[in-house]
């Protein structure tokens, strides 16, 4: 049977996505001793007990939950208890209302969505190198926009001069015939682990205003930063939600969009909710309601999530308790890496990643190795010993030997992984 030639391109693209077969296989010491040990997916395992048990005592779902609701951008208790959640944690100088919000099952299904919002077919999304990898994806795959990568080269992607460099991509992409027509920004940054400080915020807002794009805030791992004790003489920078900046006289409100969700500061991304935040674009939600219903969110899930973000004390307990113990794998995975002689990228405070270059370690290990992909080379050394990491490929790293490792799991299982990847590096 023929398929469309867009389902076509995605049959293909399907046999690259090793994620899903990993997923499929996962290392368990009682169930599946021959599994795969994941340490490449961004998830937080951390608190998994204490959130499920939340969960199975406050449950106790009404009847509504078994209908269409208040339909399927978000039932109102949801999008009120959000907005109280939102208006405590990330500051915003304007409150959040609930009419401010757009429910989606997950962020990638809210990326999508201000993808599609914003860009025809062919123009372009500014996304500065490294980037989350399934970004690519989560704004092309459907919408025929296309990512406009933004290389930094020898400038810190996060100082105030990166913006100039966001500015030399735009133009470059316009001189190739590429209209841009929003810039992507994950704050705290996946892979990096970092925040942005408010200046670079403020200078990336300005810019989109000179060019008259959209402005689109990943704030995913808003809650997940935390004291790093290890890498000494850095100055961390605190998060700054770009809703606690006042955009008067820096960009039209309308451009400025936030993405938040359950999945990483709750460890939840199986519970499959996410939001679409835009305080000044009424248009924009108006426009997001006849295609909600091929993301909306379950029933069960907005009651659950409601639940938890309603119950004040347990979330700060929560959110502390997370903070410690991310600060704490942190560590170990940083001990590892440090007794192995791993270059990896210091001054990590937020999310749960380890940016490590194992490219120089394994060559200084086979200098005989054949290293025309390097990044391939080493990625199958890792699955031929049953582990799997994120390569840098896949991130649009500038540099080539680079993975991401991430440490939010039982020190265990972390330990089992680390333990695979040194063996797959060191054994040809």
């Amino acid at each position: 049977m023929s398929l469309s030639v867009r389902a076509h391109a995605s049959e293909k693209a399907s046999e690259s996505l090793l994620i899903w077969k990993v997923l499929k296989d996962l290392w368990d010491p009682d169930t599946n001793p021959a599994g795969i040990v994941s340490l490449g997916v961004a998830e937080n395992r951390l608190m998994h007990d204490t959130l499920s048990q939340h969960i199975h005592e406050n449950l106790a779902l009404l009847n509504e939950a078994f209908t269409y609701g208040d339909g399927s951008s978000g039932s109102k208790r949801l999008r009120e208890s959000l907005s109280r959640f939102l208006n405590k944690h990330f500051n915003p100088v304007i409150p959040i209302v609930p009419a401010h919000i757009s429910i989606t099952n997950g962020c990638s299904a809210a990326v999508e969505h201000l993808a599609w919002a914003f860009a025809n077919p062919g123009e372009g999304y500014l996304l500065g190198q490294p980037y989350y990898g399934t970004f690519i994806e989560d704004l092309t795959a459907r919408t025929g926009a296309k990512v406009v990568s933004v290389p930094f080269h020898d400038v810190d992607p996060f100082s105030k001069d990166a913006v100039a460099k966001y500015e030399e991509a735009l133009l470059k992409a316009k001189v190739e015939g590429t209209k841009v027509a929003g810039l992507v920004l994950c704050n705290p940054h996946n892979p990096l682990g970092r925040c942005y400080p408010r200046e670079t915020i403020v200078g990336l807002l300005k810019l989109c205003e000179k060019y008259q794009i959209h402005f689109i805030g990943d704030e995913i791992y808003a809650l997940s930063v935390w004291e790093n004790t290890v890498d000494a003489g850095i100055a961390f920078e605190p998060f700054t939600s770009c809703l606690s900046i006042d955009l008067a006289g820096i960009i039209e409100p309308s451009r400025v969009h936030v993405v938040y969700g359950m999945s990483k500061d709750f460890g939840a991304n199986g519970i499959r909710l996410g939001a679409v935040i835009s305080q000044a674009n009424q248009s924009l939600h108006d426009a997001l309601i006849p295609v909600s219903l091929y993301s909306s969110a379950s029933s069960l899930s907005e009651h659950a999530t409601a639940n938890i973000l309603d119950d004040h004390d347990w979330v700060e307990t929560y959110i502390a308790e997370n903070k410690r113990r991310l600060a704490q794998q942190y560590e170990s995975a940083v001990s590892w890496v440090k007794s192995q002689g791993i270059r990896y990228r210091p001054g990590v405070h937020a999310a749960f990643f380890l940016w490590v270059d194992l490219g120089s370690f394994y060559k200084s290990l086979h200098p005989d190795a054949a290293t025309d992909d390097l990044n391939k080379t080493i990625a199958t050394a890792l699955l031929k010993h049953r582990v799997f990491l994120a390569s840098g490929t896949a991130f649009g790293s500038e540099e080539p030997g680079w993975f991401r490792i991430v440490f939010s799991h039982p020190e265990p299982y972390l330990r089992e992984g680390l333990g695979r990847v040194l063996k797959a590096l060191t054994e040809l």
